[in-house]
């Protein structure tokens, strides 16, 4: 039998954001960077971090990205997202259960967009000669990793895994909880690999009870435009996988 999660979203729900319509038009974001650092996870919160909506990586993984903005409707911001790899049917995935902005706009429009369930916190990414480094900080440091000694690769050896956000959006006639799949599109300037550092991770802040990043995997800095469109996809977490997926 294929494994699938068994996490009770009703709390997140209770606290996502609400999307008014599912019409949204497509962004750009010219010039953002992007820092994405890939870990294993230990199995032992495999499933209780997923709703059965969703199936597990095998083997099961924590992508960390922090995304400098500079240019957006919403105004400037840097994005840090922590999200469980899985799989929507076939599909790969990122759950995203929370995520820090350092703009109450990007807060409340990304939210209102796009379904992502942000707070606001001091969110940093810095570019250096031997490392690119970010950190989120509440009351306290809530994330810290890096990509060390950075090296030049082509942007089309890079692989972005797409959102599934926990939402409150419009359903016959009221509201109702779902995952809102976010699939941008990226045009690549630059792209470096690098070694993973993991210092600081949080997990009850990011909602991410019990996660235990242990092995590190990848680490991928890029300078991108990307494009953000249109909502495709819905996917109700409490039903089995097969029959989750709604196309908008």
């Amino acid at each position: 039998m294929p494994l699938v999660g068994t996490r009770n979203l009703s709390d997140l729900a209770a606290e996502a954001p609400h999307l008014p319509s599912l019409d949204v038009d497509h962004w750009d974001l010219p010039k953002a960077q992007i820092l994405t650092i890939m870990y294993e996870l230990d199995d032992d919160a495999m499933l209780t971090l997923i709703p059965p909506a969703l199936h597990p990586t095998i083997p099961p993984t924590l992508v960390f990205t922090v995304t400098r903005v500079p240019e957006s409707p919403a105004g400037p911001y840097v994005l840090a997202e922590v999200r469980v790899g899985c799989r929507s049917g076939a599909r790969p995935r990122g759950f995203l259960a929370r995520g820090y902005t350092d703009s109450q706009q990007a807060v409340d429009v990304l939210g209102a967009r796009y379904g992502y369930p942000l707070k606001k916190a001091a969110v940093t990414l810095e570019k250096r000669y031997d490392r690119i480094h970010a950190m989120v900080e509440t009351s306290r440091v809530v994330l810290d990793v890096s990509l060390m000694n950075p090296e030049p690769v082509s942007g089309n050896d890079l692989q972005y895994l797409s959102n599934l956000n926990i939402a409150r959006v419009p359903r016959e006639g009221g509201e109702a909880a779902r995952l809102v799949q976010i699939d941008p599109d990226y045009t690549f300037h630059s792209a470096d690999r690098g070694q993973p550092q993991l210092k600081v991770f949080d997990a009850t802040a990011w909602e991410m009870p019990g996660a235990r990043p242990y092995y590190p995997v990848s680490a991928s800095f890029a300078v991108a435009d990307i494009s953000m469109p249109a909502l495709r996809y819905l996917v109700d977490p409490d039903k089995p996988p097969l029959a989750s997926v709604e196309r908008l």
